[in-house]
């Protein structure tokens, strides 16, 4: 386990890391979950083995301190992660990012561009004010305090007992402003930000999840769309060979 102070009153972000050859790809996770939990499996994976990869926990989950005064917005996440990466001596790192981890990575690639040389995403939020029936929406309609003292083990109960495993080591004070801070989105917006990017970008959708909402400016703007058959949100799960698949291929690969 490596740390580094992500604030000034000695907050720390962690990770765990697998040494190997540079660039580094750097796993982040969702709302309520922990990166190695979903991409361990994945970085093992003989294709993806003898690469340096760090495990990174965002602020308030896992591994990593949970400051109440930290604010959790996507903005200060992706500073978070960017402390980290500094401290590791990250440049130019391939980011895996999934879901509300994705829109962190888009975020630090716009604020960062010497820690990013490319970004694989699992249905990262592009957008504000997601569908009500997505998490974080659900959470963030609840007030902070109310959330905090009465619904966070509602929703604990809610999501089944995988999720449940890893949303229960995150604080339900920072879980709350994580989930606002990413319905509110980040400024610029992710998918604006994501168009714009010079690298090479790759995007995963599980079949099961449906069609991605605005997937030909996506595609138009250089980025490589993969619809994963028989997938659904978490698709290092439910298919692991392709999502590998999407992670070791050569940029501009189809």
């Amino acid at each position: 386990m490596k740390q580094a102070e992500f604030d000034s009153k000695g907050s720390r972000i962690r990770w765990t890391e697998v040494p190997g050859e540079e660039p580094a790809r750097v796993y982040l996770h969702g709302l309520g979950s922990v990166s190695s939990v979903y991409h361990a499996h994945i970085a093992a994976h003989p294709e993806l083995v003898g690469r340096r990869s760090l495990f990174v926990d965002l602020p308030g989950h896992g591994i990593s301190d949970r400051p109440e005064h930290f604010g959790y917005t996507l903005e200060e996440n992706a500073g978070a992660v960017a402390v980290a990466l500094d401290q590791a001596g990250v440049t130019g790192a391939e980011l895996i990012a999934h879901s509300m981890g994705g829109a962190v990575a888009i975020v630090l690639a716009h604020r960062r561009p010497d820690l990013v040389s490319r970004l694989v995403l699992t249905e990262a939020n592009l957008d504000a004010f997601p569908p009500r029936t997505a998490a974080s929406s659900g959470i963030a309609s609840y007030g902070e305090d109310e959330f905090v003292e009465e619904q966070y083990a509602r929703v604990l109960e809610a999501v089944g007992p995988l999720w449940a495993a890893t949303m229960r080591l995150a604080d339900a004070r920072a879980l709350h402003r994580t989930a606002v801070g990413l319905r509110r989105g980040s400024d610029p917006m992710m998918r604006t930000i994501l168009e714009g990017l010079s690298i090479d970008r790759v995007y995963l959708q599980g079949e099961r999840s449906g069609e991605l909402p605005g997937r030909e400016g996506l595609e138009a703007a250089g980025v490589r769309v993969v619809t994963v058959p028989g997938a659904g949100h978490n698709v290092m799960f439910d298919s692991p060979d392709a999502f590998v698949a999407a992670v070791a291929a050569a940029a501009g690969q189809n």
